[in-house]
C-alpha cells in the first residue's frame, strides 16, 4: 500500500552547529520557513544526533540549502557517518565560517540561512528548533535539490541482490532505500536520510 506521506516534497539541507570546541553537521529534510516579519525558520532533528546536542548548547545553527549540483559524496559525508566517531570538518574544505560561528557549506549548496534558537519543542524522538534568522546569502542560482531528485539522479541505485559482491549483508531501509552494510544492524540505528528506526530495515543476504 502506498503512503501519502511519500507525496510530500522535501528539500535537503546540511545543518551545522558549533559547541565552542568543534563543529558538526548532518543531513536534514525538515527545514521550513515559519514567519516573515521577522524571518524565522525551523528544523527538526533526531535527539540522538550530535548536531542536535550542539544546537541545544549553543542556541544557533546554519542550514545550507543543497542544490542539484550536490554530489553523493556530500550526502555520504554528512549523512552516512556519525560526528561522535568522525570529525566531519577535519579535512572538509568546501565551507566557510559565517557570523554565528558555524560553517556554511559552499559546494553543492545554493544558499545558507543562519538562525538563533528562540524556542525548542520536544517531539519525542526529535527536537524542533525554531530560530530567528540572523544571516542569509544566495550562493548560486542552481535549483534546490528535492528528495525525489536525490533519489532519481544523485543516489546510486541499489544493485540487485544477485549482483552484489558475495558475502555482503545489506540492511535496506524500506522507506527510502538507504543501505547499511554489516552483519548486525544496531537496535538504536536511525536512517541518516529519512530518520526511520531500525525496525524499518530489511536484511538481505547476498
Amino acid at each position: 500500500m502506498s503512503n501519502p506521506l511519500f507525496n510530500i516534497q522535501y528539500g535537503l539541507f546540511v545543518i551545522t552547529a558549533q559547541d565552542g570546541k568543534r563543529d558538526n553537521g548532518c543531513i536534514s529534510n525538515t527545514v521550513a520557513q515559519m514567519t516573515v516579519q521577522p524571518n524565522r525558520i525551523s528544523v527538526a532533528l533526531n535527539k540522538s544526533n550530535l548536531t542536535t546536542e550542539f544546537i541545544q548548547r549553543s542556541k544557533r545553527f546554519t542550514a545550507s540549502i543543497l542544490s542539484e549540483e550536490a554530489d553523493f559524496d556530500i550526502f555520504k559525508h554528512f549523512g552516512f557517518q556519525s560526528g561522535r566517531t568522525v570529525d566531519k570538518f577535519a579535512d572538509f574544505k568546501d565551507c566557510r565560517r559565517v557570523a554565528n560561528g558555524t560553517f556554511a557549506i559552499t559546494r553543492g549548496a545554493n544558499a545558507f540561512i543562519s538562525a538563533d534558537v528562540e524556542q525548542t519543542i520536544d517531539l519525542g524522538t526529535h527536537l524542533l528548533f525554531i530560530g530567528l534568522v540572523t544571516e542569509m546569502e544566495i550562493l548560486s542560482d542552481v535549483p534546490s535539490v528535492t528528495y525525489n531528485y536525490y533519489q532519481s539522479h544523485i543516489k546510486p541505485q541499489p544493485q540487485p541482490v544477485n549482483q552484489t559482491p558475495e558475502g555482503k549483508t545489506i540492511w535496506r531501509c524500506s522507506i527510502c532505500g538507504y543501505e547499511y552494510e554489516g552483519e548486525n544492524l544496531p537496535d538504536d540505528f536511525i536512517c541518516p536520510l529519512c530518520k526511520h528506526p531500525a525496525s524499518d530495515f530489511v536484511k538481505e543476504l547476498c
